[in-house]
This record gives C-alpha cells, sequence and structure tokens, in this order.
C-alpha cells in the first residue's frame, strides 16, 4: 500500500478543475451577450402588466367613472358643436392621461424611493426597454375606459360614432406621449411625495386644458395648451367628430403626437440612466 501526499492530491484535483473551467488557450470564456431591445421590451412588457393587473383595474374604473360624470357635469352647460366635440375628446383623453401619466409618476417614484431601481439596473436590459415596457403596461389598461368614454360621450352629446376608429391611433400615440411624461416626472422628483405631486398636477392640467375648449381659454393658458402632449390626440379625436372630418389635419395631430412620445420617451430613457447610477 503507498501513501499518497495530501497536498499532492489537492493540487491535482485543483488543477483538474481550473482546466476544466477554462478553454485549451487559457483565455477566460466571454461573458453572455446583452439582451436584445425587443425581447427585453416584451418581458419588461409582460412583467409590467402582470404586476399591475390586479392594482390598477380598480384605478381604472375610477377614471373611467371620472371622466363619464365630467361629461355628464358639462352636459348642463354646452348644448353642441364644437365646445361638446372638444369635452367628449378631451373627457376620452383624460383616461389615458390618469394612468399613463399619474399613476406610472407614482409608480417610478416609488420605485426611486424604494431602491427598486437597483433590481432592474442588475439585469442585463436596455434601459429603453425597462422605460417602454413599463410604459406600454401602464398605457395599455387605458384602452377600455378610453373607448366606454368616447362611446358614453358620442351618445350623451348627439355625436356621430361612425369615426371611433381613430381611437386606434389615438390612444396609443396619447399613451406613449402621457407616459414618457410621467416617467420622467417620477424618475426626477428627489422625492417620492414629489413625484405624487407632479403627477396629480399633469392630470389636472389635462383635465382642464383639454376638456375645456381652446378658444374659451385665455392667451397664455392657450400657449401651455399647446405644450401639453396630449392636446393634439385630443384636436385629432375632436375632428373626427366632424361630418367630414378633415384627415389631413388629423394626421397632421397624430404625426405631433407621435414625435412628442418619442421625444417625451426619450427623455424618460435618459431620466433612468441618470436615477439608476446613483
Amino acid at each position: 500500500m503507498s501513501i499518497v501526499p495530501a497536498e499532492a492530491v489537492s493540487g491535482r484535483a485543483g488543477t483538474a478543475a481550473e482546466t476544466a473551467n477554462e478553454p485549451a488557450d487559457g483565455v477566460p470564456a466571454p461573458l453572455a451577450p446583452r439582451a436584445r431591445l425587443l425581447p427585453s421590451l416584451a418581458a419588461v412588457y409582460r412583467a409590467q402588466l402582470s404586476r399591475a393587473r390586479v392594482a390598477r383595474i380598480p384605478l381604472l374604473f375610477v377614471a373611467t367613472f371620472q371622466s363619464v360624470g365630467i361629461m355628464i357635469l358639462m352636459r348642463g352647460v354646452v348644448d353642441g358643436g364644437d365646445e361638446a366635440r372638444a369635452v367628449v375628446a378631451g373627457s376620452s383623453v383624460l383616461v389615458v392621461a390618469f394612468v399613463a401619466l399619474n399613476l406610472l409618476a407614482q409608480y417610478f417614484g416609488q420605485l426611486r424611493a424604494s431602491g427598486g431601481l437597483d433590481h432592474y439596473a442588475t439585469l442585463p436590459v436596455p434601459p429603453a426597454a425597462v422605460v417602454l415596457g413599463a410604459a406600454g403596461a401602464y398605457a395599455s389598461f387605458t384602452v377600455p375606459g378610453t373607448a366606454v368614454t368616447a362611446v358614453a360621450g358620442s351618445v350623451l352629446f348627439q355625436l356621430p360614432l361612425t369615426h371611433l376608429w381613430v381611437l386606434v391611433a389615438v390612444i396609443p400615440l396619447s399613451g406613449a406621449a402621457l407616459a414618457g411624461l410621467g416617467a420622467a416626472l417620477g424618475l426626477l422628483a428627489p422625492r417620492q411625495e414629489l413625484a405624487t405631486l407632479l403627477g396629480q398636477l399633469g392630470m389636472s392640467a389635462a383635465l382642464l386644458l383639454g376638456v375645456l375648449p381652446a378658444d374659451r381659454l385665455p392667451g397664455p393658458i392657450g400657449y401651455a395648451r399647446d405644450v401639453l402632449p396630449s392636446t393634439y390626440g385630443v384636436e385629432a379625436l375632436a375632428r373626427t367628430f366632424d361630418a367630414r372630418p378633415d384627415w389631413p389635419v388629423v394626421a397632421f395631430d397624430l404625426a405631433v403626437c407621435a414625435a412628442v412620445g418619442v421625444c417625451s420617451l426619450a427623455v424618460a430613457t435618459w431620466a433612468y440612466r441618470r436615477a439608476a447610477v446613483r
């Protein structure tokens, strides 16, 4: 019987393990490639949609009832014409503002205050996927409420239902613009309470500047209306209630809304990178 020293056994075992874990040429194995944008976006979207489904559905009912209540209230002072079109279009887009702007600002403000951004920062996903996935999930909740509000308002003010298919473009474009703004407010706010306040103020601006007819607003406030991202979605939807809509103007409003959405989501992505490294 031969006795082998323990150091020799351990040395050979360590050498074997190192040889198994390293390539033959001694170069360390490369890291896995970073996840691509579209698969990461889909994964974040599904995760956010499932997480927020239970908590956000009751708030969606609140947003819908709020918009329908505003239209019923305005029915007592507005008979028809351009004012009725503005009320219905503004109330419909207000549902988008309540969810995509207000709630998303609160969510990112809470995520930043609780350190939840550290979790996303460790994932191998692009920052744009996190922002776009969360924004898309929150904007998706606005679809049924916006459709119900638009149909109820059209019946209440006796407006035609023929061109309500334009909501297929108004909802995602207005949702992208307002969601980007809400995410940026939540990420840039230094405190969670301030993010909540900014989200509430943004929704109030969408209410006052979107529901009230443009010709009833004073000059300086009218300029603020032009800056609000949801204004162009409201204008596009309001124009479709005409007997013969001016479709080039509607397309122009939707194009402006899309451009504003791209800019607001880009600002939100920059704000996410800025908040994630702090």
